[in-house]
């Protein structure tokens, strides 16, 4: 009876008992809020109707307090994949009243971006479900006016672009003058919101096209996608342009040869973005990401980046100067194993692994010239940050580069020796990190070509007693360099090499032994 009661309370002429119901889903109380779940969920078992009704209609006041969790609340009720679905269930009649008040409320004035947001979700939810079979016609039309109206709000406008992008794979085909409306939200002479809408439309119905000659009729967009994109950047909003860059991004991996008639063009922009020293290192990052991806979809376009040596080489200076974002750190001189990675920033870590991957999708008749002109100056640098740059890129290059690196293993590793004696220790343990990833990719030719210089310079190297991080690191290059050699080739230098590893284990066994560990090459 009790229940009952309260059922009748929420869910009556009197919008108190629900909106306080809403409120207290809210609290941060936790016995309020754990009665006002088990109320909600004994509510949605017994009155599904109603209770999904009332949730629609407070959406129509958007400014009402409890708007926001409303349109939480629906949107578990309606879609499919939320255990809490009851679309099904409920009345003909009032799936058809469900489905109007939706759309109803997704076009009301003053409504505000984080529910307009959610009801968009909502309303693409429950699409996903009622589309395959043709149940909700209305959409594609309310949808179309939406986008299409002059007279559509910029809001709502970038929610029903928004919504079309999460349903293009269902309403692309049927979608009147799609070419045309998309072209017209890239190029929204007022709203960046609206254009990056229009972006994330454009690519998902790009992708969601099923052969190369129907995505080609959309080729001309391209240009205006690149203009919405830098349009965000111009006016400051890098965190549009940031969504707008990780669609990019999305694009260049499945659908690459899209790109390719304006490539040259689409990756000069990017590449534009990635030096711009004023954006956020996240924008840049992106930006990076966009053309490494592009040269990674060898399968789908191969070739394609091969083709564009010079902005390779752009590519390649910008993330350098990535790697320059390194600190001195006095936790690393202190040689704790767990600060291996101190003082290196998120732009470093980013870098190294873009080399790498450069490197590999590339290959090294494209990668080794690139590096050949920026290598010297960056060895050569007074700043040591350049100089454990060079050999940083080094180890992240060999791995990709190999092939043509071993054509080349004097020049290359005189290089790396001689910054063994280099004044200041991170450059040092960076160019012992160099030879021991050399010891791998380059191996067993490094081995049993130039282990009468490599051998000595690391046992020279343990016995920087001032530097325990580099001693270590240098006992862990000894022992990824054999790894790939022939014993005859090693037994000469045993004596030596064991004697100094009993001395530096004898002098602190437990940290030394934590340092040794620390070290994987791959």
């Amino acid at each position: 009876a009790a229940e009952g009661q309260d059922a009748a309370a929420v869910l009556g002429a009197d919008p108190a008992p629900l909106t306080a119901l809403l409120g207290d889903l809210a609290s941060p109380a936790n016995e309020a809020r754990s009665r006002a779940e088990r109320t909600f969920h004994a509510l949605r078992a017994s009155h599904p109707d109603p209770l999904a009704l009332r949730l629609a209609h407070l959406l129509l006041s958007p400014t009402h307090p409890a708007a926001p969790m409303a349109a939480v609340l629906l949107r578990r009720l309606i879609s499919p994949g939320s255990q809490a679905f009851v679309y099904p269930a409920l009345a003909p009649a009032t799936q058809s009243s469900l489905r109007a008040l939706l759309l109803s409320a997704a076009s009301s004035p003053g409504l505000s971006r984080s529910i307009s947001k959610k009801l968009s979700d909502a309303v693409a939810e429950l699409a996903t479900y009622l589309l395959p079979s043709g149940s909700w016609p209305d959409l594609l039309t309310f949808l179309y006016k939406s986008v299409a109206s002059a007279s559509s709000p910029p809001a709502l406008q970038e929610s029903a672009l928004n919504t079309l992008a999460r349903l293009a794979s269902h309403l692309a085909a049927g979608f009147p003058d799609l070419h045309a409306l998309l072209l017209a939200a890239l190029s929204h002479p007022s709203s960046t919101d609206v254009r990056v809408a229009g972006l994330n439309a454009a690519i998902s119905v790009i992708q969601s096209l099923p052969s190369a000659a129907d995505r080609d009729r959309f080729q001309d967009l391209l240009p205006a996608m690149m203009r919405a994109l830098a349009e965000s950047l111009n006016c400051g909003n890098e965190g549009s342009a940031q969504e707008a860059l990780e669609m990019m991004i999305e694009l260049a991996g499945l659908e690459p040869r899209f790109l390719r008639r304006q490539l040259p063009d689409v990756v000069a922009s990017m590449l534009q973005i990635a030096e711009a020293p004023g954006l956020e290192d996240g924008t840049r990052h992106l930006a990076v990401e966009f053309v490494v991806t592009l040269a990674e979809a060898r399968e789908r376009a191969p070739g394609m980046m091969r083709r564009l040596p010079r902005y390779v080489g752009r590519l390649f200076a910008v993330v350098m100067t990535m790697l320059l974002d390194v600190q001195d750190e006095p936790a690393w001189y202190a040689a704790v194993s767990e600060e291996e990675d101190a003082g290196e920033t998120g732009s470093f870590v980013f870098a190294q692994e873009c080399l790498d991957r450069l490197a590999i999708a590339v290959g090294g008749n494209t990668i080794l010239p690139v590096a050949a002109e920026l290598l010297p100056s960056y060895i050569g640098a007074e700043e040591w940050k350049r100089r454990h740059a060079a050999l940083m890129t080094i180890s992240q290059i060999a791995e990709g580069c190999a092939k043509v690196m071993t054509k080349n293993l004097d020049q290359v590793v005189g290089m790396v020796l001689n910054s063994f004696n280099d004044p200041h220790p991170r450059v040092r343990w960076a160019a012992i990190n160099a030879v021991g990833q050399l010891s791998t990719d380059l191996g067993p030719e490094l081995q049993n070509k130039l282990h009468h210089v490599v051998l000595p310079a690391l046992a020279s190297a343990m016995d920087d007693s001032e530097n325990p991080r580099v001693q270590a690191h240098a006992a862990s290059a000894i022992l990824n360099f054999s790894e790939n050699c022939r014993p005859e080739i090693l037994t000469p230098y045993l004596d030596v090499i064991v004697g100094k590893l009993l001395l530096l284990l004898q002098v602190n066994l437990a940290s030394n032994l934590k340092l040794l560990e620390a070290t994987v090459y791959t």
